[in-house]
């Protein structure tokens, strides 16, 4: 199950970056989540597969399909940097196809085999485990991740919201403050006579 879920993920990374049509892209991306889920599953971490599932399928690629279906994307303009990335890209596809073959194949190369995990108990719950450590052994780490991530909201939110000269914007709190009388003025006009 290992190598099946194993090969289709390569498969949909390699059509992620290959695909031609974003949508498609994007669509083969969803898969790749849906096929790590699944290796996280083998490796009893049913509440970082559920997680990934819900948080990066559920939510996250959904607003990248809406967004990507909005806009008009010219594709010719896409392509061309392609190949000047490649110079950078190809030597580390290979770096990476070297990891995965020492990992995967460790044992013909002499460095041993991994070790199998441990049999958990009964009432053993990953949810638990990684709340525990997440808390106790890792709780700065956590926390400077929590205070970085706020700091890239913070900024995000700040370098959109800049205020533009030829923009018209309303104030509420002015908008609140206002009277019948500062807005409406009533005019007494004499009443036209009928020319005949």
């Amino acid at each position: 199950m290992f190598y099946f879920l194993s090969a289709i993920l390569l498969l949909a990374a390699l059509c992620v970056i290959t695909v031609r049509n974003p949508v498609h892209s994007a669509l083969f991306l969803v898969l790749a989540f849906f096929t790590s889920a699944g290796l996280w599953l083998l490796l009893e971490a049913e509440f970082l597969a559920i997680t990934l599932v819900l948080v990066y399928v559920g939510a996250v690629m959904v607003l990248f399909l809406f967004v990507v279906m909005m806009l008009d994307i010219n594709l010719d303009r896409l392509r061309e940097g392609f190949w000047r990335g490649l110079y950078f890209g190809a030597p580390l596809a290979v770096v990476l196809v070297i990891e995965m073959v020492l990992v995967l194949g460790g044992k013909y190369f002499g460095l041993g085999q991994m070790p199998l995990p441990e049999a958990h108990a009964v009432g053993y719950s990953n949810t638990r485990e990684l709340g525990r450590l997440i808390y106790t052994h890792y709780v700065y780490p956590f926390e400077v991740a929590g205070v970085i991530l706020l700091v890239a909201i913070v900024a995000a939110i700040a370098l959109t919201l800049r205020r533009r000269k030829d923009t018209r914007y309303q104030n509420p709190a002015k908008q609140v403050t206002v009277r019948r009388e500062k807005r409406i003025r009533l005019v007494s006009m004499p009443a036209e006579k009928r020319k005949e």
